[in-house]
């Protein structure tokens, strides 16, 4: 699978290679869940379906990162693989909540002015993989993947994943992300 196109029509998945030769260090974003807590999310409720439901207070927080300075901001899809959207009766919607919260995470940065990388986030699917759980490897890899190739499609520029503690998971993670040609941290 190959790397897309942002908005402006500029190959994604290049940018943090130049930006790392040109700056001293990048900035990051803020806790974007923690963000989404102080601009009205509630306990309980997937901060990934405000993609859909609030797109304008993601796209802001966003643009509060890049307004601070950020080289950098992860899309708000740490919950994004099929696993942990089933808790909250999204996991059909994968391929879209995805592809969706990379598109408004390029409208901002492609509307920066300057260089401004998207990091689509990856985080653990809340499963524990077999022998000690009910996951298996596959199933771990190919949900992952699920939720990368929507990333992709929505056009972010490198794949961050984040927050995973098991090795195994993390390296069916990394093994999923390697099938896209797009630069993984």
């Amino acid at each position: 699978m190959s790397a897309s196109t942002s908005l402006q029509g500029q190959p994604t998945g290049a940018g943090i290679e130049d930006l790392l030769g040109e700056k001293l260090f990048l900035l990051a974003d803020g806790a974007t869940g923690t963000n989404l807590f102080a601009m009205g999310l509630e306990s309980g409720e997937a901060p990934e379906s405000w993609v859909l439901q609030h797109s304008d207070r993601v796209q802001a927080l966003h643009q509060s990162f890049v307004d601070a300075g950020s080289d950098l901001f992860l899309t708000n899809t740490f919950g994004g693989t099929r696993h942990r959207l089933k808790l909250h009766g999204l996991d059909a919607q994968v391929g879209s909540l995805n592809r969706r919260a990379a598109q408004l995470a390029r409208e901002v940065a492609d509307k920066s002015g300057r260089q401004v990388i998207v990091a689509g986030s990856v985080g653990p699917t809340g499963e524990i993989l077999a022998p000690l759980g009910k996951l298996d490897r596959a199933d771990a890899i190919a949900s992952f993947a699920e939720q990368i190739e929507g990333l992709v499609e929505g056009g972010i520029d490198l794949v961050w994943i984040e927050t995973i503690s098991a090795p195994d998971e993390l390296e069916a993670a990394v093994e999923a992300a390697r099938g896209f040609d797009i630069p993984v941290c």
